[in-house]
């Protein structure tokens, strides 16, 4: 039998899979990282009037159509505090491919990858693929990640680091302080900062930032996507950003991986970004509500939870037992150990579940917090 190459052994299933598959048809499914929203009216209309037309039958720009990536510079002119020349814009698969090709450029064999530890569980397994050393780094109590943490693991082999924030496994989001020294410490150590930014609509507490906002050399990039932002996860329409010289070596990755993101994907994602923002703005309003609700019914059952700055998710420490009990009992959470070893001890909880829903659960919950006690 053929062997299989090093890097694929390094890979496994994802543990939030493995949690899926073991759960129950009827359970209430608080592991799923995917708004509970439909996609903006508007988009899916773009997408079905460019079929009808006959403008998805053909192959896109290997970076995108020239539209959409004017539309992703105009979003971060309107939103951000930096600005993007669409031709260093690269429509990606996803924020996944978006990730992976960033990395897939910038790492060589045995370089290293520092990320958050918990974090996105993609930033491991695309180290591996690179023939990268993953160099997970523990995050504070309140599950940000320290700049000074993430400057004392730079090594002569360090090729990038990863920043994510609003953050996913943790909901924390970044300080203008730390996104300031995160640039500083890519511009002066010469390393990459890959700043993943899919979530960066929805934030409760303060602003989001980014690296990109002060960064004095080229050594920032940032991923982006439509699938939170305009809950368009199944669309798979995402994009990175950098200098013409980090785009071009990311484009030789993308065009032999991918050629080009999907078309119809590309004109809905145009609408999505260029027409009303309400639509993105009452989900917001919404994670925000039920943050609320889940912090308050975590806290009253005793569990201690870093509040949730933005995304949709809530990560309490708990008891040993807990996770199991939780997911017997009918409710799908995510082990914090699936997120890294420094998870281990906590839960994540998705709250992109309608009210009724996760009330539902807080109560399953409770039972069985007292259960393991």
């Amino acid at each position: 039998m053929p062997q299989f190459s090093s890097r694929v052994e390094q890979v496994s299933i994802s543990g939030i899979r493995e949690v899926f598959e073991a759960a129950g048809e009827d359970a209430i499914n608080l592991g799923l990282g995917q708004p509970d929203f439909p996609t903006p009216d508007h988009a899916r209309q773009a997408a079905i009037e460019a079929i009808e037309a006959g403008d998805t039958d053909a192959y896109t720009s290997n970076k995108g159509t020239e539209d959409l990536r004017e539309a992703i510079a105009a979003k971060h002119d309107r939103d951000n505090a930096f600005s993007v020349d669409p031709a260093n814009v690269i429509a990606t698969a996803g924020g996944s491919e978006a990730l992976h090709i960033a990395i897939e450029a910038h790492v060589n064999v045995g370089e290293e990858v520092i990320y958050p530890d918990p974090g996105f569980v993609s930033y491991e397994a695309l180290t591996h693929l690179a023939g990268g050393e993953p160099n997970p780094v523990a995050l504070r109590d309140d599950l940000t990640l320290s700049p000074e943490a993430v400057e004392a693991a730079i090594s002569d082999d360090t090729a990038a680091f990863v920043v994510n924030s609003p953050a996913n496994p943790t909901g924390a989001v970044q300080s203008e302080a730390d996104m300031q020294e995160f640039a500083r410490i890519a511009d002066e150590h010469d390393v990459l900062c890959i700043s993943d930014e899919v979530y960066e609509p929805f934030v409760f507490d303060g602003e989001h930032h980014s690296p990109m906002d002060f960064a004095e050399t080229d050594s920032v990039v940032v991923v982006n996507a439509c699938s939170k932002a305009y809950s368009m996860t199944g669309w798979r329409l995402g994009w990175v950003t950098g200098s013409h010289e980090r785009i071009e070596r990311m484009l030789r990755v993308h065009q032999y991986v991918q050629a080009c993101a999907s078309a119809p994907a590309q004109y809905a994602a145009e609408a999505a970004l260029s027409g009303p923002q309400d639509h993105t703005e009452k989900m917001r309003e919404a994670f925000e509500e039920r943050r609320d609700i889940v912090l308050d019914g975590l806290q009253d059952m005793g569990l201690e939870v870093p509040t949730p700055q933005g995304a949709f998710y809530a990560m309490p420490r708990v008891p040993d037992g807990w996770v199991d009990e939780v997911i017997d009992r009918g409710v799908v959470v995510v082990p914090g150990e699936a997120f890294g070893e420094h998870g281990e001890g906590h839960a994540r909880i998705s709250y992109a579940a309608d009210v009724e829903t996760l009330k539902e659960a807080l109560e399953i919950m409770r039972e069985a917090t007292e259960a393991v006690r």
